[in-house]
């Protein structure tokens, strides 16, 4: 939404350009960011917040209630072609437009690298699918011990084709959702450790004075 906001302030507009369309979100997090906006949407998911979530409602074209059938979807340009391809599926025209484009960053440093491969890291919070494919590309695959906690369905299933486990999915596609559900994975595996008597001290914690672990 930041994208759209944007180009609507460089080409003289503001929200009222919206004035008498129907406005539709893929989640929460984009819903709360149109508000931010003064716009309300019309249709949010039900169910998932997803793509394929919003298609669940989103209601076939009739060309007597809709005169224009047209939608505009502006969008990453990296982003799956499932909504699109859903509309026309339902007989809408989309005006498919790439908002943003997603840059890879520059590779981390090699001892972030290691830490990376070798399972220094308790858990690694994936917000999507580029960001797990972007984490592979330039750093390699997180250890297998260490946790993978995804956003939602779509990147839980990009982090799996990867060669990944998942162990947390957020209960809605939001940061807070995220967080939440992987303290509460946390919470459950140090109550299941101490109910079989283990040691459930972080490895730092069990080391001599003295010693630390290289970073």
């Amino acid at each position: 939404m930041r994208a759209v906001r944007e180009k609507l302030e460089e080409i003289g507009l503001d929200v009222r350009a919206f004035a008498g369309l129907k406005i539709a979100a893929v989640g929460g997090v984009t819903a709360d960011a149109l508000r931010e906006m003064g716009l309300e949407p019309d249709l949010l998911p039900t169910g998932e917040q997803s793509a394929k979530g919003l298609l669940e409602v989103w209601p076939p074209y009739d060309d007597v209630l809709d005169p224009i059938n047209g939608v505009f979807l502006p969008r990453a340009d990296i982003a799956t072609d499932t909504l699109v391809a859903g509309l026309q599926e339902m007989g809408w025209e989309v005006d498919d437009v790439t908002a943003y484009r997603t840059v890879r960053a520059a590779p981390p440093a090699v001892e972030i690298r290691d830490a990376i491969k070798q399972g220094d890291y308790d858990a690694v919070v994936f917000t999507s699918s580029s960001t797990v494919r972007n984490l592979v590309g330039i750093a390699g695959k997180p250890h297998p011990t260490t946790v993978v906690a995804c956003i939602g369905p779509a990147t839980a299933k990009t982090a799996e084709d990867h060669g990944l486990t998942v162990s947390v999915l957020a209960d809605e596609a939001s940061s807070a959702a995220l967080v939440d559900a992987l303290a509460d994975y946390g919470h459950r595996l140090r109550a299941a450790a101490l109910e079989a008597g283990e040691d459930v001290r972080r490895p730092s914690d069990k080391r001599p004075a003295g010693r630390r672990k290289a970073r």
